[in-house]
């Protein structure tokens, strides 16, 4: 009876794992990538966030109304100088293709803007840009690290923000616009 019982364990497991082989638990869809081609043999993609439906989380020191409700933002002097965002991330098509983080940090260490996207299915990309922000309100940066298709990448990335002056005055609403333009590095094989 035990040596039947040992069996049906192990033929249970084994079921079990042909039919997670088979049969798909998670159907992730990955959506068109809406990419334009460059002249110069690149290419470019706009992202944007509308603000405020799509930022997830806010934190920053002495933040009136945190994001979600509750959060409560260290309040150590590390943290003083610093802002953290998290963001759904939509195409052109304004459908949310992934998630993404914005940290800036100013004083001690010297200004900073950063930007972690993650595309399910396509990657991530860390992009430092440069703090200064020109007066046409586009700050500019680059692409420092990538994962799966963004990892032999080279490339700039800019931000830029579009308010909306149609809603209310209370919070500031817009569109934060990302732009990539990135070029395939070509590693070339050893003969």
């Amino acid at each position: 009876m035990f040596k039947t019982f040992i069996a049906g364990i192990f033929l249970g497991a084994a079921a079990a794992g042909g039919a997670l082989y088979f049969i798909p638990v998670v159907d992730q869809v990955r959506e068109y990538s809406m990419i334009s081609v460059l002249p110069n043999g690149g290419t470019s993609e706009i992202f944007h966030a509308n603000i405020p439906t799509d930022r997830i989380m806010i934190g920053t020191p002495n933040q009136p109304t945190p994001l979600p409700a509750g959060l409560n933002w260290p309040d150590d002097e590390l943290f003083a100088h610093t802002r953290t965002e998290l963001f759904k991330i939509r195409d052109s098509k304004d459908v949310v293709i992934g998630v993404a983080s914005r940290i800036a940090a100013s004083e001690e260490y010297g200004d900073l803007v950063e930007w972690t996207l993650h595309l399910p299915a396509r990657g991530s990309a860390y992009v430092l840009l440069r703090p200064e922000q020109p007066a046409d309100g586009v700050r500019v940066g680059d692409l420092r690290a990538g994962t799966q298709e963004f990892a032999d990448l080279v490339g700039q990335f800019s931000e830029r923000w579009i308010a909306d002056t149609t809603g209310a005055d209370e919070a500031p609403a817009g569109r934060l616009e990302l732009q990539s333009r990135f070029v395939s590095v070509v590693v070339e094989q050893p003969q």
